[in-house]
């Protein structure tokens, strides 16, 4: 699956580049008996419906061409969320000091979710600022890490 989200990541930047996006994911999946090709993207101010159509209407042509993708898939352009999940070393420098979720693998004193500010990533292990002090996790055990909405 890595190939097909990394040839389908080099057909997609310069394409939301130029409209004014940065990519900041890419997922290949299978749900429900179908395969979906989910590219994220993302904008200072946010992004528009308008922005995925256009990025969208030029990757499939992108994509028909280069024919990276046996089979059947649904091509699905979308913001990246304001719970995006944080997955490449550059998210998380650019997320530090913000609070986020994380997902644990297995429960940690009793705790299979945590949220508090992203103090430090390296090499895969997220340090988050918790109300008794800074928990260093290190990414065998951390399943995912989203950034925290608050309504």
């Amino acid at each position: 699956m890595a190939k097909v989200t990394e040839l389908t990541a080099e057909l997609a930047g310069p394409i939301v580049a130029g409209n004014g996006c940065t990519l900041w994911d890419v997922e290949y999946v299978k749900e429900a008996g179908a395969w979906y090709l989910r590219v994220y993207i993302d904008k200072a101010g946010g992004v528009s419906i308008d922005d995925c159509e256009a990025v969208a209407r030029t990757l499939s042509d992108a994509l028909d061409e280069a024919d990276p993708i046996e089979g059947s898939y649904t091509l699905e352009v979308s913001s990246a969320g304001a719970d995006r999940a944080l997955k490449k070393p550059e998210h998380f420098r650019q997320f530090l000091g913000e609070q986020v979720d994380v997902k644990l693998y297995r429960a940690r004193e009793g705790r299979k979710e945590l949220t508090g500010a992203l103090k430090a990533y390296e090499n895969g292990d997220v340090t988050v600022e918790l109300p008794g002090g800074d928990v260093t996790l290190e990414k065998k055990d951390v399943a995912q890490v989203r950034l925290h909405v608050a309504f």
